[in-house]
């Protein structure tokens, strides 16, 4: 698709961000990439915390540019907040600012329930629960990222459940193979601990392995668990917060079926 449309690739995955995080993120391998420009891959070390912040800010000058000199653009990822940030008027803070709300979490809970009952939250992240805290002592609004700044089609590809977790097993499996063990332990082995490789799906259980915290087959077995519940928090997201997005049944004996029935699509609804 990027060939046919003089694109240019943007990743839109908050693990594949980060230098050296291949193999547990799938990330796409020089050969795969057919010469067509990958940006925000691969260009953040990983003992960086890399912020939603960041992602925007970083995404939305890439997007500009290219877009200033006519490029079309492909955003691939499946980090939805990500592909939100970039694309809608989302608000952010600049850095996390968490750590200076002498509330605790329960505290902080307690409060948007009574004061914005109806508020959807993920009411595990800290991060969310001050920006909401501060929302509503502010009286700001919250309906402030529902409007997309550029003109876009949403794309899915899916498949059906079974076949999707089958997808998963395959691939953890592959990874291993591949060497998902060494690609950790490297990092591992220096002493790093940074927040992406204690809490990205793929590593963190690999943290607990080396630690002897777990077997190697649990390890495996927590990996591909973690994954299939991921797959569908991401399925909740975009049919959720992304507006008009068409899925499309994956092709898995001819993929270029897929591709012409995209193609298809993107032809009709540019016209």
């Amino acid at each position: 698709l990027a060939k046919k449309y003089n694109a240019e690739i943007i990743n839109a995955d908050s693990v594949q961000v980060y230098k050296g995080l291949d193999i547990g993120s799938a990330k796409i391998k020089d050969e795969e990439m057919d010469n067509i420009p990958h940006h925000l891959l691969s260009y953040v070390d990983v003992t960086y915390d890399y912020t939603l912040f960041d992602y925007q800010k970083d995404g939305r000058k890439v997007l500009n540019n290219l877009l200033n000199n006519n490029k079309n653009v492909i955003i691939v990822g499946g980090t939805g907040l990500y592909i939100k940030a970039l694309l809608y008027d989302y608000k952010l803070i600049e850095r996390d600012n968490s750590k200076d709300i002498d509330l605790s979490n329960e505290e902080l809970i307690s409060f948007i329930k009574e004061n914005k009952p109806d508020l959807e939250i993920d009411f595990n992240n800290r991060r969310r629960l001050v920006r909401a805290y501060q929302k509503i002592i502010n009286n700001e609004e919250f309906d402030n990222n529902s409007k997309l700044l550029y003109d876009t089609l949403f794309i899915g590809l899916t498949t059906d459940r079974d076949n999707l977790y089958k997808i998963i097993d395959n691939r953890v499996d592959a990874m291993f193979n591949e060497g998902l063990l060494n690609e950790v332990k490297s990092f591992y082995d220096k002493g790093i601990n940074s927040k992406v490789l204690t809490s990205a799906i793929g590593y963190k259980e690999v943290y607990s392995y080396l630690k002897g915290e777990i077997t190697l087959d649990e390890c495996k077995s927590l990996i591909k668990k973690n994954s299939r519940h991921y797959a569908k928090r991401q399925y909740t997201f975009f049919n959720h917060q992304i507006d008009n997005i068409k899925w499309f049944n994956t092709n898995y004996d001819d993929f270029n079926k897929t591709i012409e029935e995209v193609n298809d699509y993107i032809n009709k609804s540019s016209h």
